[in-house]
């Protein structure tokens, strides 16, 4: 029995709607490829360093502890030659402006004295005046009684008479009182003058001390003062506070001391040893636990 040749399997072509779901895949997957290759592209890439600041730059959170330490340092030490300098002063500056506010006092004291004198001097001159009045009025009801046509006139008459004398009494008691006050007045301008000038002669003296003392001072603390605004310059505004705070509250205007045989050189507290090292490392700034001063070795003591 033959066979028969069996007919070759017909491959049909995908149509064009079949290869279109193929084609979005394959872009879809380069585009993903692509993507992919970018990112990459991107981490690899190296990071921009950022901008170097300026030399001229002023951030002081730039600047080391070590150094703000040393300038911290340095400003205590140049604060207290400044104190000493104003110890030497002594209470002159404070004497002088006591005296000159005793002054002020007493020349107000003087020009009230002054006007008071004068509304007394007023008031003793009415009183005469009153009195001279009093005289004149009495004169004219005197000439008025000879003139009277009953005795009703003349007992009115009588009467002004007796109250202007009464007048003239009581203006008299007045001025008498009033001269009395008034020379009370004058003695005690006379004594408060003379104390004004006492104590105008004292602050001569004192204004002269203090300005021969200053003179020879001014030069040394004007230069420790720019000394001082130097160092503050390398101190960021906190710690500037904080110093000033600690200077206000010590007896001795100490706000940085050193470590003295392990004990803090303000209040002589022992100081851990564990403290001593972080002190040492000048990583950051260490206060004592006992009165808050800054606490600073050798290291800092000597790097000045």
């Amino acid at each position: 029995m033959a066979k028969t040749p069996s007919k070759p399997i017909a491959t049909s072509k995908p149509s064009k709607l079949a290869r279109k779901p193929v084609e979005k895949e394959a872009v879809k997957e380069t585009t993903e490829v692509a993507a992919s290759e970018e990112v990459m592209e991107v981490k690899a890439a190296p990071k921009v360093a950022p901008k170097a600041k300026s030399e001229g730059s002023d951030d002081k959170s730039e600047i080391t502890i070590e150094k703000k330490l040393i300038a911290l340092y340095s400003l205590q030490q140049v604060d207290s030659q400044v104190d000493k300098i104003r110890i030497i002063r002594g209470e002159l500056p404070l004497e002088v402006q006591d005296l000159e506010d005793e002054i002020a006092g007493l020349e107000t004291r003087v020009d009230n004295h002054i006007q008071e004198t004068v509304a007394m001097e007023k008031a003793v001159a009415d009183k005469k005046n009153a009195a001279k009045e009093a005289l004149v009025m009495i004169k004219k009801y005197e000439e008025q009684q000879m003139n009277v046509r009953n005795n009703r006139e003349y007992d009115s008459l009588t009467k002004e008479i007796e109250y202007q004398n009464l007048e003239i009494q009581l203006s008299e008691k007045r001025a008498k009182e009033f001269q009395a006050s008034l020379e009370m007045k004058k003695e005690e301008i006379e004594s408060a003058q003379k104390q004004l000038q006492d104590r105008k002669n004292d602050l001569e003296i004192k204004r002269n001390e203090l300005d021969d003392i200053v003179a020879e001072t001014e030069k040394e603390e004007n230069d420790l003062i720019r000394t001082s605004e130097d160092n503050k310059q390398y101190i960021e505004e906190r710690l500037l506070t904080a110093y000033t705070r600690i200077r206000k509250n010590a007896r001795n205007g100490l706000a940085v001391v050193q470590i003295e045989r392990d004990a803090c050189g303000g209040c002589f507290n022992k100081i851990p040893p564990q403290h001593q090292l972080d002190i040492r490392m000048h990583k950051k700034i260490i206060v004592c636990e006992y009165c808050g001063r800054i606490l600073v070795d050798d290291g800092i003591v000597n790097a000045m």
